[in-house]
């Protein structure tokens, strides 16, 4: 059985089961949060819409929040519409992934928020970086 994350949605609830119906868009969404690259955060809401489902942000949110601890998707690259990063439960999180950004070389000013136009990534891939030739 794969371990969940704490909270998240058990498959034989209800809700579980409406979740379920949606694996597939999930995956959709958790695929285009991977592609976010080292140093760059989206917004929920411009992850959903490069899911085709503009409005959605919050679909965005629950797919990442049924991804079980220990994946490799980029959680911590997903933001709010204003750069900030969304309370959650637990504080620890919060302080997680503030640290995980900042170690990507990420800032954050004064208020707790990044700059989505220097720091935001734009769905395109990142251009490949050459070795430097040796002489």
């Amino acid at each position: 059985m794969t371990a969940r994350r704490p909270g998240a949605s058990d498959p034989r609830s209800p809700r579980g089961t409406r979740e379920a119906g949606r694996t597939g868009l999930f995956s959709e969404i958790l695929a285009l949060i991977a592609q976010v690259p080292r140093g760059k955060v989206v917004s929920y809401g411009q992850v959903a819409r490069m899911a085709g489902r503009p409005g959605a942000a919050r679909m965005v949110g629950w797919a990442l929040h049924a991804v079980p601890r220990g994946d490799s998707v980029p959680w911590q690259r997903v933001l709010n519409s204003g750069g900030g990063i969304s309370p959650r439960a637990g504080v620890a999180e919060v302080a997680l992934q503030r640290r995980l950004l900042e170690t990507e070389g990420i800032r954050f000013d004064t208020r707790g928020r990044v700059d989505l136009a220097r720091f935001g990534w734009d769905g395109r891939p990142e251009p490949k970086r050459r070795s430097p030739r040796r002489s």
